[in-house]
Parts: C-alpha cells; structure tokens; sequence
C-alpha cells in the first residue's frame, strides 16, 4: 500500500511539473517600459532648452520612430511570450500598420507615418502588453486593439507639414485644404474676369522698388522709412488679404505691380497681382509640382524683374522668361535637362539673379551654377557646386573684383561672371542645408552654417593673382536655419533658430537673445533703426535694433498659418504672404 501511496505521490508531483512548465510566464514588461520613457524623452527633451541643439531635434524627431522598431524587437526577441503570442501578435500588427497605411490621407504617407503614426502605433501595441503582462488569454487581443486604436485613429487626420521647429500640423481629414479652398476661389473669380493686363507699361530692373528676392542687393534693407511704432493708437491698417496658392515664394515689386509663385493643383503659377486690390491681373501656369513633408508643395524662389522680363524658377526645375506686363512666355528651360539631376531634398529655391545680360540659377552637382542668356535663354556657362543648397547667387566685390558669390553645402564660392570659373573659395562643406543670403562687408563675408553649426566671417584678400580667404570667427551665437540675417551699425540680427538674437559683427559674441518668434523673417528698416519682423505664426514684429537690449515697440496679428516667407516694405505699404494667403497692410510713418 505504501509503495503504491508512494508511486502515486511521485505521479502527482510530475504531474505538477508539467503543468508548472505549461503555465505561461508573465511578460518581460519592462525593456518595453524603458523604450515607452524614452520615446516620450525623446518628444519632450526640446522644451528643456530655450533654443535646441541639433542632437536634441534630431531625438525629438528620429528617437520615437527608432524606438518604435525597438519596441517590435522587443516584443519578437525578449519579451518571454510563447511563440504562438509572438507570431500572432507579429502578423496582426504588421496588417494593422499596413491596413492603416493604406486607408491614410496621401499626406501622412512618408513624414507623418513615420515619425508620428508608427511610433504612436507601436506604443498603443505595447502599453496593454505592460499592463496585461499576466493576463494570458487576453494580452495580446487586447494589444492588437491598442494598436488599432493607435494606427487606426490617424485615418482622420490630414498631415499639414512641420514648422521650425519640426513640430507637426495635424488638420481633420475631410476638411478642404486652403489649396482646395483657393483653387475652388480662382476658378470663381476666373468666371467673373480678372483685372486687365496694360500692356504698355515699361518694367524693368531700373525702374522697380523691389526688383528680385530680398530687395536690390538681396540684403533686405529699407531706406528712409521711419514707422511709427504706436501700434496700440495707430495699427497697421489692412488694405486688401486674398487666399493665394502654396509656396514660399517673396514678392517682387514694379510700381503698382506684385509678382509671386503658387501652386495650383498639378500647375505651378507665375502671378501678377494689382498692388492695390491684390486682384490677379494675369496668371501664367505651367505643367509642374514639387512637395515634400515638411514644406509642403509649391515653388520656393522669388520672381526676379530684368530688362522688360520676369524671371522665375519653380520648385521642380523648371527656368521660365516672361513679359512682365502681360504674362507672355519668352522662353523656358528645364534644369532637369541642363543640370542632368533630380531636386534636392526640399526642392530648387535659387531666386534667379540677372546681371550682365545673364540670368544664373543655382542646380547643384557638376553643372551646379547656369548663366543663361537672358534673351534667348541659351546656356552660356556653367560651373561646378555642391550638390545641394537653397541659397540664391548674388554679386559681390572684393578688392576691386566684381563677381558672383555662392553659398552651397560645399561652402563658399566667389566666381567670374563672365566664363564661371573661380575667382577664389572657401571650403567648408556640411551635408546639412544651407539656405541663407551670404552679407557682404567690405572685403568679409559673413555666411551661417548648416543646421545648427552656426556662423562664420571670412575676411578676402588679394595679392597679386593670388587670393587669401581666412577665417576670423566661428560663432554659435547665431545659428539660424533658413531665417536671414541683416546688419546694422556693426551689430547683427536674426533668428538662432528659432529665438531672436543679436551679434557683434567683428567678434561673433552674443549680444542678447530673446523673443520667441518662431523661424520667421526679418527686414531692416536702416534709417529708422527699427528691425520689422513676421513670424512663423503670421505675426508683425516691430523691434528697436539695438545691440544692448532686446525692444519690442509693438506687434501685431496679420496673417493665418505657418509664414516664412519674405516680406516686402515699400514705403508706408507691407506685403505679406504665407503658403494660403496674401495681404498688404499701411503702416503709418513718422
């Protein structure tokens, strides 16, 4: 009997073990843990700083959607859950980030699946599995729901792009974009009829208050206007404010005459609007659009006014001459074609510069900088650059020697204007973006970095046939991204990043940074000592350029949605105009 109780003890003890092994184990929930800390770390870790470093954006940006591949490394390589779990939750998830991906908004697709959807996704997918990790025959169900919840809900959504700041624009997906809202406004007003073209007027470069990007000299300063900066008794006064098609397109100025770049659905456009009306007076479209995530789509150069033409370059490549009075094509070229090369990244930006009886554009590559006749449009030179840049060519001088200069993420170049070739450069090159306007001061330049690397003046000097290029300062004070900079009684001013600032010139030393603009805009008004700034967020900005102290004289809202476009100030009449609209506004003059 005893051995018989005994046989059936040990029975039931195996027994026990094998149910034991067949129980499951609760998950290893807290690797998971850890990566969901570090994903909304990594979303958080920019508000630390008053102006991030590079590393922090890139975290804030590239950290979520890494740690979203981790998460599912996780769940398939150490998360201690049966195989079947894995296997089933494996699958489900992949059809539900597929399925999601499919029913989107085409916006999302790219930039707004990657960087926000997915990670959002795969931390619905992971949080239940920490909270549930001992709940065997649900856990995963129950995951898999998050996760639906957690891809799915962004089906609603429409991604408008990043700011500055990379920080998204999400809008309801069913809502009509301001696209749709212009394109459906023109083809009322084209029903109605537009403002008559006049033929017989004579535009050109000489008799233009504002002939090309950033003004004459592309420095945008303004002379001999002083504001009266009691906003509060006498706000600008709103003269006209129309919906305008996408594009980060400035304006060019020839008396009562606006010359800008939109998008209109599959066209770009080349605009003419009535200075004092905003009414289109002739509009010539084209076959052509370029779009990306985080600008968005649209051309990004600024019309250039020459002698009785219009020069302009859209987002995709394509170089176009047109009669400035009535919108007539002249001649068009397709830097697809003379480059033998796709756009950048965020498409071509170069603001043609005319000069010479020559209209030189920026490419990229090995036929990086053209001169095309500016009658014909035949190809007279081109010159090698770096591959890419948004920056937009302009004359110079030094030491007596007039020529053409360049910033590219090659660096600086300095050319000859009549065969291209080079004159002198500065190598200092950066795979990161460069976009701002080189100053010229003296016989130095004064140009920013890449993304976050700062600025740099460079003092030329000639001797002989030789040239000497020598670096007088690094500074990290200024660091803008795509905001230009002016300069004023040896001071500087412009954006660090994104927050407002002011810099010696001769040193690079900080003066003061303040004023929370976004990655706005700045115009210099030299007479007066007023700096007029727009933000990112449509506001006007009236600051004193004074080096001690950051002076805010007033401010005030003019435009809805993300601007970083170029304003225009010709005498007491503003021009304003973002991605969705456009306005002019009087200011009063002391």
């Amino acid at each position: 009997m005893s051995t018989n109780s005994d046989d059936k003890t040990e029975v039931v003890a195996d027994s026990d073990k094998v149910d034991q092994r067949k129980q499951p184990k609760p998950i290893r929930w807290w690797p998971a843990l850890i990566l969901l800390l570090l994903m909304l770390t990594c979303r958080l870790i920019g508000l630390l700083f008053e102006s991030p470093p590079i590393p922090a954006v890139m975290a804030g940006v590239m950290g979520p959607p890494l740690i979203g591949f981790l998460l599912f490394a996780w769940w398939l390589l150490a998360s201690r859950a049966f195989i079947r779990e894995k296997l089933i939750g494996a699958a489900g998830l992949i059809l539900i980030a597929g399925l999601a991906l499919w029913l989107d908004h085409k916006s999302m697709w790219g930039m707004g699946y990657a960087l926000f959807q997915m990670p959002v996704g795969m931390a619905a997918f992971a949080l239940p599995l920490i909270l549930f990790a001992n709940r065997y025959s649900h856990r995963v169900s129950i995951a898999l729901l998050g996760a639906l919840i957690g891809f799915g809900a962004w089906g609603l959504l429409r991604f408008d792009g990043v700011d500055g700041e990379f920080n998204p624009g999400f809008s309801f997906r069913f809502s009509p974009t301001p696209e749709e809202q212009y394109l459906e406004s023109i083809a009322n007003s084209e029903a109605t009829g537009s403002t008559a073209a006049d033929s017989n007027l004579v535009i050109n470069e000489a008799n233009s208050e504002w002939p090309a990007f950033r003004g004459r000299n592309r420095t945008n300063v303004v002379s001999d206007v002083v504001l009266d900066a009691n906003w509060e008794q006498n706000p600008p006064k709103l003269i006209w404010k129309s919906l305008v098609g996408p594009g980060w397109s400035s304006f060019s100025v020839a008396g009562k005459r606006l010359f800008t770049q939109e998008q209109r659905g599959d066209s770009e456009a080349i605009v003419c609007l009535d200075a004092d009306s905003g009414k289109v007076i002739w509009a010539y479209e084209y076959p052509g659009r370029f779009a990306e995530s985080t600008g968005g789509a649209g051309p990004r150069a600024t019309p250039t006014i020459g002698e009785d033409a219009l020069y302009c370059m859209g987002g995709d490549g394509t170089v176009t001459c047109l009669k400035p009075t009535t919108g007539e094509l002249v001649w068009q070229r397709e830097l697809k074609e003379d480059a033998g090369r796709q756009p950048p990244p965020w498409g071509w930006a170069s603001s043609p510069l005319v000069a010479d009886s020559k209209v030189i554009v920026y490419a990229g590559g090995e036929k990086g900088i053209i001169a095309y006749d500016a009658k014909t449009g035949d190809i007279l030179w081109t010159a090698p650059s770096g591959n890419h840049g948004y920056s937009s060519a302009q004359l110079a001088e030094f030491d007596g020697v007039n020529g053409l200069l360049m910033v590219s993420n090659f660096g600086l170049q300095f050319l000859d204007l009549q065969d291209g070739h080079t004159i002198w450069e500065q190598d200092k090159p950066s795979e990161n973006y460069r976009v701002v306007q080189p100053l010229v001061i003296g016989n130095s330049v004064l140009y920013a970095g890449s993304l976050g690397e700062g600025s740099f003046r460079v003092s030329v000097s000639k001797s002989g046939d030789s040239w000497d290029v020598t670096e007088d300062w690094d500074s990290r004070s200024l660091k803008p991204s795509f905001n230009d900079f002016v300069l004023h009684n040896g001071h500087v001013y412009g954006f660090d990043h994104s927050i407002f600032a002011s810099i010696d010139v001769e040193t690079g030393a900080k003066n003061w940074k303040r004023g929370r603009y976004g990655n706005g805009q700045v115009l210099l008004l030299d007479s007066a000592g007023q700096l007029l700034l727009t933000s990112e967020r449509g506001e006007l900005v009236l600051l004193e350029a004074n080096p001690e102290q950051h002076v805010e004289l007033a401010k005030f809202p003019a435009l809805e949605g993300k601007t970083w476009n170029h304003s225009v100030l010709i005498g007491d009449r503003l021009y304003l105009r973002n991605g969705q609209e456009a306005a002019c506004f009087q200011l009063w003059l002391k």
